[in-house]
């Protein structure tokens, strides 16, 4: 049998190390001996002796996602084996933590991480609910966080003599360290009017980076209609 599909970049080797690393583009392959976890409905694919349970939030987390409608349903993923994670087709790209790091990522994100990373789910500061329900996910500790991004990342630097300012709807992730506040950028006459589409952003200030997606996020109703 021939075909283009079965081109060598397409095939699967032999893993050499357990952990995550890229399959492709698209997906993640993690080798697991012990437990990671991943969002639910993420796994694609699977060989070996794994289990999938959905895991717990914690009743202060819970609580910020039944409210908010951010944060990430979770599922852990134990035994020994591989799994193949990804999420409609969106790029996938590995962040290597080094203790003392920390990064605040948006929920929707996130694909999958190591269990040696502390995750927990915290309002944006200076946003709250003023800003929609500004809650996202803080990522701290040593190991590997697999995200997802629709098209090509940008990643900007901040530093302190020029904050920068992101749409709640584009922006992936920013160094924990940053200040954050919302900024309005168009008057209430104009709003009236119909507005600009652009009323708020994220501003952030300090030193460190954000990155962003190439397009916003559509609502549930938007997705719909």
């Amino acid at each position: 049998m021939r075909s283009d599909i079965f081109a060598s970049e397409n095939t699967v080797r032999p893993a050499t190390s357990p952990g995550m690393a890229l399959q492709n583009p698209k997906s993640i392959r993690y080798v697991v001996n012990g437990e990671c976890y991943a969002r639910q409905g993420a796994m694609i694919a699977f060989r070996g002796n794994l289990a999938f349970e959905k895991k717990g939030q914690g009743v202060g987390n819970f609580i910020k996602r039944s409210v908010t409608g951010e944060g990430l349903a979770l599922m852990a993923v134990r035994g020994q084996g591989e799994a193949w994670f990804a999420h409609e087709a969106a790029n996938c790209f590995i962040i290597d933590f080094d203790p003392g790091d920390s990064l605040t990522v948006n929920g929707r994100n996130v694909l999958c991480f190591d269990a040696s990373l502390g995750y927990e789910i915290k309002v944006v500061k200076g946003a709250g609910m003023v800003g929609g329900g500004l809650f996202n996910s803080v990522f701290t500790g040593q190991g590997k966080l697999g995200v997802i991004c629709e098209g090509s990342p940008i990643v900007i630097p901040v530093d302190p003599q020029q904050p920068v300012f992101v749409d709640t709807d584009a922006v992936v992730g920013w160094s924990a360290q940053l200040q954050t506040s919302l900024h309005r950028s168009q008057s209430f006459g104009s709003m009236i009017r119909g507005g600009s589409g652009e009323a708020v952003q994220l501003r952030l200030d300090g030193q460190g980076f954000v990155i962003v997606r190439p397009s916003e996020a559509r609502s549930a109703a938007q997705a719909a209609g």
